[in-house]
C-alpha cells in the first residue's frame, strides 16, 4: 500500500478542490446578458438585490454607492450594541431613495479601535488598519464593477478620521479615471439634530441628564426600523419608558418624531452628495 506524506496528502487535496471548484465555475451560466426572468424588486440593498437586479440598475444609470458604517459598543440598559447600525440602516435608506440613482453597500457594522481595550460587554474593534482596509476594498470592488460615484458616510464619530483618509487616498489615486468618492462628514450632525429637535419638534432634551449613552432622538429614530432594539415592551412593563425624562409613549408619537428626524438628516446629507458630485465634476 502506498503511504502518503501528510504534505503530499494535503497538496494533492488543494489541487482536486482547485479543479473542481473550476469546474464548477465553467458550468454556471454567465449572467452578463442572461435575462431577468422576474420583475426586479423595489430595493436599495446590494445585499438584497440579485446580481441581474444590479447588473441593470447600473445599466440604467444607479451609479452611486453609499459605504455606511456603524459600530457595536456600550449603549446603557435599553438600546443594543448595535445603536449605530440599526440608525444607519433607516438613514441608508432614505438617502439612497432620496438620491434616486443609488444603492446602499452592506452596513459595515464594527468601529475603528484598539480591539485590545474593548473591554465592555459586546464590544468588538477592529484595529484603524484593518477597519480602512476593509473601506478601501469595499470602494474598489464598487468602482470596479460601475459605480462612478462612492460616499462614505459614518454613524459613529471614532469613524469619522478613517473614513476621510480612505476617501481621499482613493481619490488621489482614481485622479482623471472618472469616479467621485467622497466623505460626507456633514451626515454626523448629532448637533445639529439636537436643536432641530428642540426647535421644530418641540422636545427640550438634555442629553446629560441620565448619564447613558442613550437619547431621545437616536431611540426614536432606532423605532423607524424596530421598537425591539430600544426595547420598547420591555420598559413599559418596567415602567422605563422614557429616556433623559422624556417618554417615548405614546410610541406613534416617538416613531413619527424619528422619522422627521431621519427626512432632516437626509435633506442635509443629500445637498452634500450633491455638492461633492459637483465638485468632483458630476
Amino acid at each position: 500500500m502506498k503511504k502518503w506524506f501528510p504534505a503530499t496528502l494535503a497538496l494533492l487535496l488543494s489541487v482536486g478542490l482547485a479543479s473542481q471548484a473550476a469546474a464548477q465555475q465553467q458550468s454556471r451560466l454567465d449572467m452578463t446578458d442572461f435575462p431577468r426572468p422576474i420583475a426586479a424588486a423595489d430595493n436599495v440593498w446590494i445585499e438584497e438585490l440579485t446580481v441581474l437586479e444590479i447588473r441593470d440598475l447600473l445599466r440604467e444609470g444607479t451609479t452611486t454607492a453609499l459605504i455606511l458604517t456603524g459600530g457595536i459598543e456600550e449603549n446603557g440598559p435599553y438600546l443594543t450594541t448595535g445603536k449605530h447600525n440599526h440608525v444607519m440602516r433607516v438613514m441608508g435608506e432614505s438617502i439612497a431613495r432620496r438620491l434616486g440613482n443609488a444603492l446602499a453597500a452592506p452596513i459595515v457594522t464594527i468601529e475603528p479601535g484598539n480591539p485590545e481595550n474593548a473591554r465592555s460587554p459586546g464590544g468588538i474593534r477592529l484595529s484603524p488598519e484593518t477597519f480602512q482596509a476593509v473601506l478601501r476594498d469595499m470602494a474598489t470592488s464598487l468602482k470596479a464593477q460601475g459605480f462612478t460615484d462612492i460616499f462614505l458616510l459614518g454613524d459613529n464619530g471614532g469613524s469619522r478620521r478613517s473614513l476621510a483618509a480612505v476617501a481621499e487616498e482613493l481619490a488621489d489615486a482614481w485622479r482623471g479615471q472618472g469616479v467621485v468618492i467622497a466623505h460626507i462628514p456633514e451626515y454626523y450632525n448629532y448637533d445639529d439634530v439636537l436643536v432641530y429637535q428642540r426647535d421644530v419638534l418641540g422636545v427640550d432634551e438634555d442629553p446629560r441628564l441620565e448619564r447613558l449613552h442613550d437619547d431621545y432622538y437616536i431611540t426614536s429614530i432606532i423605532m423607524n426600523d424596530n421598537p425591539e432594539y430600544v426595547r420598547l415592551q420591555q420598559r413599559i412593563d418596567a415602567g422605563k419608558a422614557s429616556i433623559n425624562g422624556i417618554s417615548i409613549l405614546p410610541a406613534e408619537q416617538a416613531i413619527e418624531h424619528g422619522r422627521r428626524l431621519i427626512e432632516f438628516r437626509t435633506d442635509v446629507t443629500v445637498e452634500a452628495i450633491k455638492k461633492a458630485m459637483a465638485a468632483g465634476g458630476r
